[in-house]
């Protein structure tokens, strides 16, 4: 079972689960989820392979919505479920999958495509970052900082850098979401559809969106509504938290 966080208490709004993005953690969704908590119980995932849930040898995304049912069943639903990223993808195939389960969905920044890049350069900069002697989340920046150039990235991945630890330590599995990183930047290209209602929620900033996806995100959700968030990029909950909130809460009210 997945590490899940929960906030706030049960009302006569379904309960909210929000899934991570590739590299994150229920902890990067934090303040976002006890904000959204005042109407509502709000769940916070590590999926596999992050934070505090188990490893496991693969990581795709049947997996993925597989654990994410899991969670459902025990927290009980069905669920309003906002997926960024790599979780948005898994998302969209949990609510594929297991549309029973799924009341309204948002995917943040990700169409059910295959995209061409990778990260496994930043796995890359993760596994060779030197781990001696580490005690500080600065000093952790600046060693980084000779593979990452982007401050903002350095600070997201550096959020599951455990320094608490005996020996600091990455609380991701770099080794398998190396190995399956096409796995995550691909899609399984699975049929069927799901007509609840969606929003593809895109930065305004980014081109994970595209004209081009539209016609493959109606094929699959054809109640879906797309909108973008004005001065965000990719990291749209991390750019724009209070306009990303009040998306979500003009959504899903």
């Amino acid at each position: 079972m997945l590490t899940m966080t929960r906030y706030g208490q049960p009302s006569a709004l379904p309960p909210l689960l929000i899934v991570h993005g590739l590299f994150g953690s229920a902890r990067n969704w934090g303040a976002i989820a006890r904000r959204l908590s005042d109407t509502r119980e709000v769940i916070t995932v590590d999926m596999r392979n992050h934070g505090d849930s188990p490893w496991f040898p693969t990581h795709t995304y049947a997996d993925m919505a597989a654990d994410l049912a899991d969670v459902i069943d025990a927290i009980g639903g069905p669920v309003d479920v906002v997926g960024h990223s790599m979780g948005g993808k898994a998302a969209m195939q949990l609510a594929l999958t297991h549309p029973e389960k799924v009341n309204r969905l948002i995917v943040a920044d990700i169409a059910p495509v295959t995209y061409g890049h990778s990260q496994n350069h930043l796995v890359a900069a993760m596994r060779g970052l030197d781990l001696t002697g580490l005690d500080s989340r600065s000093e952790a920046d600046r060693r980084l900082g000779t593979r990452v150039e982007d401050p903002g990235v350095r600070a997201f991945l550096l959020q599951s850098l455990d320094l608490k630890a005996d020996t600091p330590r990455w609380r991701l599995n770099l080794d398998v979401l190396e190995a399956e990183m096409d796995k995550i930047t691909g899609w399984p290209g699975t049929g069927g559809e799901f007509d609840g209602p969606v929003l593809f929620l895109a930065g305004a900033l980014s081109d994970y969106i595209r004209p081009e996806h539209r016609a493959e995100i109606k094929r699959l959700f054809p109640k879906a509504k797309q909108a973008k968030l004005p001065g965000a990029g990719h990291w749209l909950h991390a750019d724009r938290p209070r306009e990303f909130e009040a998306a979500l809460r003009a959504f899903l009210g």
